[in-house]
């Protein structure tokens, strides 16, 4: 059976991206959030935001 990359409709905060992220990869939602969240704020300029954003749209909700 093969993984897809989508959404999480069910565990979405926002968008559904990290939860959907978490899922693909086999990681805890929390965790996921917490990391993305950190690492957009460490990185100069925000770029996770931008990031965020493009794989909203981009990534299929389940």
């Amino acid at each position: 059976m093969q993984r897809k990359l989508t959404r999480d409709a069910n565990q979405k905060v926002l968008a559904g991206v990290c939860a959907g992220l978490a899922r693909y990869f086999g990681w805890k939602v929390e965790y996921t959030r917490l990391g993305y969240l950190a690492l957009s704020i460490l990185s100069a300029g925000f770029p996770g935001i931008l990031v965020y954003i493009i794989l909203w749209v981009v990534m299929p909700e389940e």
